[in-house]
């Protein structure tokens, strides 16, 4: 599976945080626990820590904004979405179930 299937699954997974977020306070502050770890994680890894500098910016902004990021169908919200801070938040059932789903729709596709 190339780049278009893991953009699609990104997508995918960012539009099911979207719809959950606003009732989901909780998930902003995964997020930023998440983007903490990571830095302290990735250290020396520059363009890793402009990404999660990125985010926090991102994250203190209204949830409105915030889900617009997220799930923009730009270069940006590609990007964005390479490093979402919100792994977590969704069930792994739910994930593995828009991977299966996105993987046979890709291999009838083919």
């Amino acid at each position: 599976m190339g780049h278009e299937f893991h953009d699609q699954v990104s997508l995918e997974l960012a539009r099911r945080v979207v719809a959950g977020l606003p009732q989901h306070s909780d998930w902003l502050e995964l997020a930023r626990a998440n983007l903490e770890r990571w830095s302290e994680q990735n250290q020396n890894a520059p363009s890793l820590l402009r990404c999660y500098a990125e985010w926090r910016e991102l994250l203190s902004r209204p949830v409105e904004e915030i889900c617009s990021a997220l799930t923009a169908e730009t270069e940006e919200g590609q990007r964005l979405r390479q490093n979402s801070p919100f792994a977590g938040v969704l069930p792994p059932e739910e994930v593995w179930e828009i991977k299966s789903r996105l993987r046979r729709h890709a291999t009838s596709a083919a």
